[in-house]
C-alpha cells in the first residue's frame, strides 16, 4: 500500500514539475521582443513568431511586416496589454475606454465576428499566433470592403482604428492625432520591410544550414 502511495506522489511530482516547466516557459515566450525596433532581431529572438507570421502570409496575404508594424503600435508586443483605467475624480474606477485587449488590441465584438467568420473558437487575444491571425483577416477584410491595399500600412491601420464604417466615412480627418500615428506605423513598416528583406532568406533556412553555417 506503501509503494502505491509513493508511485502517485513520484507520478504527481512529475506532473507538477511539467506544469511549471511549460507555465515558465509559456511565460518566456509572451515577454515583448528585446529589440522592437529591428523586425530580423524580433524573428530571431522569437522563432515561433515567425511561423506565425508566415501562417498568416500565405493564408490572408498580408506581407508580415504590416501588422507587425500595426501590433508594436497597439500593444509594444505586450500579450496582456488593455486600454488603461479610468477614474472619476481622480480614484474612483469606472472601467476602461475599451474592451480593446492582447498583442492586437482586438475588441471584444470584432474578435467575436473572426472567430464566428474564421470557426477560430478556441483562440485567445493573448496567444501571438491567433492574434497575428486575426489582423491577417482583418487586413484581408479591409481589402475587400474599401478597397485598400493589404501594403498599405498606412490605411490599414486606418481602417483598424476607425472600423471599416468610419474610414469609408472619412471619421479620421478630424483626427490629426491618429492621421499622425497613422504614419508613424507607415514609417515603421516600411523600416520592418526593408530590414526582412536582408535576414528572409536567413530566417527560411533550414535548421540544418543554421546549425553549420550561421
Amino acid at each position: 500500500m506503501r509503494r502505491t502511495s509513493n508511485a502517485v506522489t513520484i507520478q504527481l511530482a512529475k506532473l507538477a514539475l511539467v506544469c511549471f516547466s511549460l507555465l515558465w516557459l509559456s511565460g518566456c515566450s509572451s515577454k515583448p521582443p528585446k529589440e522592437p525596433e529591428n523586425l530580423c532581431r524580433i524573428f530571431e529572438e522569437k522563432r515561433d513568431w515567425y511561423k506565425a507570421a508566415k501562417r498568416m502570409n500565405k493564408k490572408w496575404g498580408t506581407p508580415v511586416h504590416v501588422p507587425m508594424a500595426m501590433m508594436y503600435q497597439e500593444s509594444s508586443f505586450k500579450h496582456n496589454a488593455r486600454p488603461p483605467m479610468q477614474y472619476w475624480f481622480g480614484f474612483i474606477p469606472v472601467g476602461r475606454a475599451s474592451s480593446a485587449y492582447g498583442y492586437s488590441q482586438a475588441k471584444t465584438l470584432t474578435w467575436d465576428d473572426y472567430v464566428r467568420e474564421t470557426g477560430n473558437s478556441w483562440s485567445s487575444r493573448s496567444n501571438f499566433d491567433d492574434a497575428m491571425d486575426f489582423m491577417g483577416w482583418f487586413t484581408y477584410k479591409t481589402h475587400k470592403i474599401n478597397g485598400v491595399s493589404k501594403w498599405d500600412a498606412r490605411n490599414q491601420y486606418l481602417n483598424y482604428h476607425e472600423g471599416w464604417g468610419g474610414y469609408k466615412r472619412g471619421s479620421y480627418r478630424n483626427k490629426q492625432w491618429l492621421v499622425k500615428v497613422a504614419g508613424t506605423v507607415d514609417q515603421r513598416a516600411k523600416r520592418y520591410a526593408a530590414q526582412y528583406n536582408k535576414c528572409k532568406d536567413d530566417l527560411d533556412s533550414s535548421w540544418l544550414w543554421r546549425l553549420f553555417f550561421a
